[in-house]
């Protein structure tokens, strides 16, 4: 995870984390010092995906344009769907058992932007 994060802001592109966990979780992975530029939780934010209202906090988290953000997750219902929804890039990432059954299904019905087996992959994305 680390090395994809770093990779990913080598490239000079603004990288961070928002995902459903509680503040506590955020103030841990805060503590961690990974590669990227920012940090945040759904029990910061009061808010938790799949509500639309997640996605606008990370369109205001991520200082950039709704079609500018890619927002990488693994679960088709809670990432995907309602990224694309808000008008954001999706990343599939290929981690855990839900990851993978719905690989083939989000990118091959448009969900999904990308299908990716690890953050590492995002370097090669293209726009």
């Amino acid at each position: 995870m680390r090395s994809g994060l770093a990779a990913v802001r080598e490239r000079g592109l603004w990288v961070g984390i928002a995902g459903n966990q509680t503040a506590r979780a955020a103030e841990l992975l805060r503590a961690l010092d990974l590669p990227c530029d920012d940090i945040a939780t759904s029990g910061e934010w009061g808010v938790a995906k799949p509500d639309p209202a997640f996605f606008d906090r990370v369109v205001d988290f991520a200082r950039g344009a709704r079609d500018e953000i890619v927002y990488v997750g693994d679960h088709r219902d809670n990432d995907i769907i309602p990224a694309r929804a808000a008008g954001l890039k999706a990343a599939l990432i290929r981690r855990g058992p839900w990851g993978y059954l719905w690989a083939d299904e989000v990118s091959g019905n448009s969900a999904a932007d990308w299908v990716i087996d690890s953050l590492n992959d995002l370097v090669s994305v293209r726009r």
